[in-house]
């Protein structure tokens, strides 16, 4: 394998394939990265046998050829690189870089022993810009392992309409998106999630597997083998307490009066009153209170959330006017904002 590239392209691939190895990696060649030039095109891909990336770049290759290397070590190359242009020649299992008047000799495993997930058939296939509508409910995938099948995003079909719909069992985001095939629900993980692109994308599924391709670059990822929760019985239905209040307004509220504590996430407290939302939190440190405008006109009274999960909810929303409607103090509350389709669904805590 012999040929000449840009150092932004291939600092722009390396990075992107990079961020699916993992740092630790008992089996050596986990560590690598594939390279596979051919035509006018390198192919670079990295895995960690969960997750499989593939991007390309331009280049002008002299000599076709397949090799693994250091992921961690081409990457600091190429990023340290002098150069516009760096040239890469594989001899006697040896990969040698050279940037301007740099020269590194990299030691390499057989491209044959690099495992492959991308085999396999697909049952469902869709166009949709995927990262745009996870985007709005990642903030709500659990991060505990107890729990697996909800740490990623649960996605299907609702009425023709496709649904992506994240959960910790504190808090519950859902976005719905454009028309898609028919499939069964199948759940994305967290990694695969944070790794997707933004913009249109071909999107293959099948029982165990996601395929995700644009242009330049393809993901193929096993799919969480789990069941996920009956989600539509926790959103509630007769809650008849409308209150609507500025998004930007609230965030800075709530900010404001958990500076009394320095516990994450710490409770605060809404007395909500026909035109205002008073908010105060607690701690041994002191009290905080605070005030915002809101457009209600029911009971008075009082209910508890976690701010965090306030501030979470809330900033996935655009600058303007946000709904929250409520039954009582030990009700879910239902938020929905100025983003079509998305509703969130936030768990009192008592104050």
């Amino acid at each position: 394998m012999q040929l000449k590239t840009s150092r932004t392209e291939l600092a722009r691939v390396v990075g992107a394939v990079g961020k699916v190895i993992e740092a630790r990696n008992t089996i050596p060649i986990l560590s690598n990265i594939l390279l596979d030039a051919e035509g006018d095109r390198l192919r670079i891909t990295g895995t960690d046998l969960d997750i499989q990336a593939t991007a390309s770049a331009e280049a002008n290759i002299e000599t076709p050829g397949k090799v693994t290397v250091s992921a961690k070590l081409l990457g600091d190359i190429v990023r340290k690189a002098g150069a516009d242009e760096i040239s890469l020649d594989l001899k006697d299992g040896r990969l040698t870089v050279k940037s301007g008047r740099s020269r590194f000799v990299l030691e390499t495993l057989p491209a044959s022993d690099y495992p492959d997930l991308a085999v396999g058939a697909y049952s469902a296939e869709f166009e949709i810009d995927l990262g745009a509508l996870f985007a709005p409910v990642t903030f709500a995938i659990s991060t505990e392992e107890t729990r697996y099948y909800l740490n990623g995003i649960f996605l299907h079909v609702v009425d023709g309409i496709g649904v992506a719909v994240a959960t910790d069992g504190h808090r519950l985001a859902r976005n719905r998106g454009p028309e898609l095939p028919a499939f069964a629900g199948i759940i994305v993980p967290r990694k695969t999630v944070s790794l997707l692109p933004r913009g249109m994308a071909k999107v293959s599924i099948s029982e165990t597997k996601i395929r995700v391709e644009t242009a330049d670059l393809l993901i193929v990822s096993k799919l969480i083998d789990g069941t996920f929760p009956d989600y539509e019985r926790v959103i509630p239905r007769e809650n008849d307490k409308t209150v609507t209040v500025n998004r930007d307004e609230m965030m800075k509220a709530a900010d404001r009066v958990v500076t009394v504590s320095s516990e994450k996430g710490r409770a605060v407290k809404l007395s909500i009153a026909p035109g205002s939302v008073a908010l105060a939190a607690r701690s041994d440190a002191g009290t905080a209170e605070d005030e915002v405008a809101a457009d209600y006109s029911g009971e008075p009274f009082d209910v508890g959330f976690n701010s965090q999960y306030v501030r979470d909810l809330f900033n996935v929303l655009p600058s303007g006017e946000v709904t929250m409607k409520l039954r009582d103090a030990g009700s879910p509350a239902v938020v929905t904002g100025g983003l079509e389709g998305w509703d969130g669904v936030l768990m009192p805590v008592r104050v």
